[in-house]
């Protein structure tokens, strides 16, 4: 059963992870990944959140691993770093890699946050 709720999660994360990355790239002309940067935070934000409302099981399956992991990627975090690099913007991989990691740990913060004063 759990195994089918993540796989549900991820089936619908993964492509929100799709669309929204794409919607806000297509917004910025730039080299600068803002949509990966994105769609990382929201996905630190809403497992801040699930964590601090400690729901069941069941649910922390489906939106905690299921969505947030099918909706966040690290690998593509990756790549466009190196990608930024190897094109001689040490600036902007610089402030991706340090950028995404500061923002994802306050945005779990905040959610997590949030979550505790909600409930």
């Amino acid at each position: 059963m759990t195994f089918l709720l993540v796989f549900l999660g991820g089936a619908v994360g993964a492509p929100a992870r799709y669309l929204l990355d794409r919607f806000i790239q297509r917004r910025h002309d730039s080299v600068f990944p803002w949509g990966t940067l994105s769609v990382n935070i929201i996905g630190s934000f809403v497992l801040g959140f699930v964590t601090g409302i400690q729901p069941p099981g069941v649910i922390s399956a489906l939106v905690g691993t299921g969505f947030c992991g099918g909706l966040t990627t690290f690998s593509t975090f990756g790549f466009e770093t190196v990608r930024l690099l190897e094109e001689g913007s040490v600036r902007a991989a610089a402030l991706n890699a340090l950028g995404s990691l500061a923002l994802g740990i306050l945005f779990a913060l905040g959610g997590y946050g949030f979550a505790v004063h909600l409930v």
